[in-house]
């Protein structure tokens, strides 16, 4: 007899929650497996956020994390059916043991159905985690909220595919192009809500404000497929920016090499900063010798393998140039080459001809 979240398998529409009774014997031949932590293997990385999102609402509503489980476990049934890469079968039994134990004891809160029950604790989470607690979260905090009602989202779509409310398209949208700007890096420079200490650091306010240094520079046209819809800020915020409109690099990559840069920019001016200039504490600015002292490590490899193989340098600084725009704008873009080099980046003469020939 299978089951089902909604306890009954008469509406087609609901089989995507239906789950069989049998169970899934011990891979060391032991029997039945005991409910013990769920921790998948690798080859399901892809449920790993669904579990932690399960886990994150389990005290606020335990019959939604049983649905996020219960939606953990058909994708796990997708990605390999037939449980036969190692651990696939062990993982699958103890969930099955966890999810008809939870079918059993856990409770509707807020509505008679379990696709309005999510529907009503997706909306009331959005409302007080996200558009109310943002401006009072650290980023780590914001980017499990977020991560956790992506997950909700899907599990929403998955429960009622025909019927969806325009709020949820709504909250959806706004989820994604949050996401798109928040990652789990050191510097929270796209994300809503209060100024965190290390952006307060004054070589990290200065890095950040020669990146944002994009006057005078030819603004590209944006790309449909980089660029989010209903977007209401500016999509050239900085010159890494201006890269990604201009090549189309991933963006996760782009938000990576921009801190990597602002980092090395800041760190140098901490370490040299005093051989170099003398500035107040609170009143710092990158100098150009930093920018100079950056460039020249960044391209020492390259300007090596020009030499050797008698070819000229692509790297054309104007003799009129007023800033050092010009500069930055070649050391955003070799980061990002690297960025997307994959494992070519452990062949410098490689990233040496990439670059040479972009």
């Amino acid at each position: 007899m299978p089951m089902s979240s909604g306890g009954g398998t008469s509406n087609p529409r609901r089989a995507y929650f239906s789950m069989p009774r049998e169970k899934y014997p011990d891979e060391d031949g032991d029997g039945i497996i005991e409910d013990t932590e769920l921790v998948p293997p690798t080859s399901l990385a892809p449920i790993v956020p669904i579990l932690r999102a399960a886990d994150e609402i389990q005290a606020d509503n335990p019959r939604v994390a049983y649905l996020c489980r219960l939606v953990a476990w058909e994708k796990a049934r997708a990605i390999d059916p037939a449980a036969s890469v190692r651990g696939v079968g062990r993982f699958q039994a103890r969930l099955v043991q966890r999810l008809e134990k939870e079918k059993m004891e856990t409770q509707r809160r807020l509505a008679s159905t379990d696709a309005k029950e999510v529907q009503r604790f997706y909306e009331r989470y959005c409302n007080k985690q996200i558009e109310e607690g943002v401006q009072m979260r650290k980023p780590d905090g914001i980017a499990t909220y977020y991560q956790t009602a992506s997950v909700l989202f899907d599990v929403l779509k998955s429960v009622t595919p025909e019927k969806f409310r325009p709020q949820f398209v709504k909250y959806g949208k706004t989820l994604e192009k949050e996401k798109a700007s928040l990652h789990y890096n050191i510097l929270p420079l796209n994300i809503s809500g209060p100024t965190q200490p290390v952006m307060d650091i004054p070589e990290i306010k200065a890095a950040v404000e020669l990146l944002r240094s994009v006057q005078n520079l030819p603004q590209p046209r944006p790309s449909p497929a980089s660029v989010p819809e209903e977007i209401d800020e500016p999509i050239i915020r900085d010159l890494l920016d201006l890269l990604w409109q201009t090549f189309g690099f991933q963006k996760s990559n782009v938000e990576n090499q921009k801190e990597h840069l602002i980092l090395l920019l800041a760190n140098i001016e901490m370490s040299e900063g005093s051989d170099f200039h003398q500035v107040e504490k609170y009143d710092c600015t990158i100098h150009m010798n930093v920018v100079n002292h950056l460039m020249s490590k960044i391209f020492q490899n390259y300007i090596s393998w020009c030499r050797y193989l008698k070819l000229e340098s692509n790297i054309k600084i104007p003799i009129t140039a007023t800033t050092q725009q010009p500069e930055l704008l070649y050391i955003g873009l070799y980061l990002l080459i690297w960025g997307e080099a994959s494992n070519v980046r452990f062949m410098p003469e490689y990233l040496c001809y990439i670059f040479h020939h972009f």
